[in-house]
């Protein structure tokens, strides 16, 4: 076990210098605006999200669509918390979050989508799941153990994106063969 690197004294002395700083102390791995940067990319994202599945979930019809648009509307809420959690890291580092509707959508990871088909609706609420699963995986690779708490966010949230990509993906393999049911002449006509 390697011996411990600082004495108290030294590090309550480091402590007290840059006190403006919060939280970042001379320990802190990563670059600092690069990973600010990757947050409001990732809060944008996020945003995109909760305003893709709020539509999604106040435009779903048919027979099938109120259980749809239950999920759309636990993942909108859920996208919403992932974007608190941004906001909150983004300031406790020393940034500013950026909620500037004009450049969102250029800097978000997913796109906004607009169908009004219930199964295109879940198709692109899964791949922008899929794009922020591939885009979490790398941001947390990357960070490494610069940043343990931006890391563990992002840990948090590629958790929670991977379970709503697997809620969609059941809601495919279900909806389908119940819509071409829909479609069958009734029996004995």
């Amino acid at each position: 076990m390697a011996e411990f690197l600082t004495d108290i004294k030294t590090i309550r002395e480091r402590a007290k210098t840059e006190i403006d700083k919060g939280p970042v102390t001379d320990a802190y791995g990563a670059d600092l605006e690069r990973v600010i940067q990757i947050c409001n990319e990732a809060l944008a994202t996020e945003i995109v999200c909760v305003l893709r599945y709020k539509r999604h979930y106040f435009t779903a019809t048919g027979i099938h669509a109120e259980a749809v648009a239950g999920e759309f509307l636990e993942h909108a809420q859920e996208e919403q918390n992932h974007a608190d959690m941004l906001a909150e890291r983004i300031v406790q580092l020393g940034g500013e979050p950026d909620f500037n509707p004009d450049t969102l959508a250029t800097r978000a990871h997913a796109e906004y989508a607009g169908s009004l088909d219930l199964v295109e609706m879940i198709k692109e609420d899964l791949v922008a799941e899929r794009v922020a699963i591939m885009s979490y995986t790398e941001i947390i690779q990357w960070i490494g153990d610069g940043d343990p708490t931006t890391k563990r966010v992002f840990e948090t949230i590629l958790a929670q994106e991977e379970e709503h990509a697997d809620d969609l993906r059941g809601l495919l393999e279900r909806l389908p063969e119940e819509l071409k049911k829909l479609d069958e002449p009734p029996a004995g006509t």
